[in-house]
């Protein structure tokens, strides 16, 4: 897919997704058009964390992705169907070797409108059969959101070849 830039000063929308290691779902995600910055932290808990304590599966926080992006180039269904390709949202609270809650296929959506949307993507996946099994994602409600630490942040660019178990597979909903 070629990528389209953000337009300079169009608007801006933000999404937050939770769909394994947030290593490679950062990575992921920033291959959209229209992708203004994608931030690593936590989301779904009620509290700030760390990464010491989110990984103790014990704080209700999933990591997560918080992407800026440009809705005049990439809308956020286009979004949920690349979300839902680069990742296996049939696996409830595990991601390749990743296991626990915080490690679990989520939307957050930031707005009534994009939980319409999420639902509605959700359904059509689920029907299109494309995933052989029950589709786990959670839809979430709004989210407190925490950046993850500094060292999280652009991770697989600093290390490339660094663990990750996302891909982007060829499935039609």
């Amino acid at each position: 897919m070629a990528k389209k830039p953000a337009t300079k000063n169009g608007p801006r929308e933000v999404a937050i997704l939770g769909a394994g290691c947030f290593w490679g779902v950062e990575t992921w995600m920033m291959k959209l058009p229209g992708i203004v910055e994608v931030d690593v932290g936590y989301a779904g808990g009620k509290t700030k964390v760390t990464y010491e304590q989110v990984v103790t599966g014990t704080t209700g926080h999933a990591e997560a992705v918080r992407i800026v992006y440009d809705p005049t180039v990439v809308s956020y269904e286009q979004m949920l169907v690349w979300f839902f390709k680069i990742h296996d949202p049939t696996t409830k609270d595990r991601q390749g070797n990743d296991d626990g809650p915080q490690y679990r296929s989520a939307i957050f959506p930031t707005s009534e409108a994009q939980k319409k949307v999420a639902e509605s993507v959700k359904l059509r996946v689920a029907k299109s059969g494309a995933w052989k099994k029950p589709i786990t994602t959670t839809i979430e409600g709004s989210a407190l959101w925490v950046k993850a630490e500094d060292y999280h942040q652009d991770y697989l660019i600093k290390h490339p070849g660094g663990y990750d178990n996302h891909f982007a597979r060829d499935l039609a909903f």
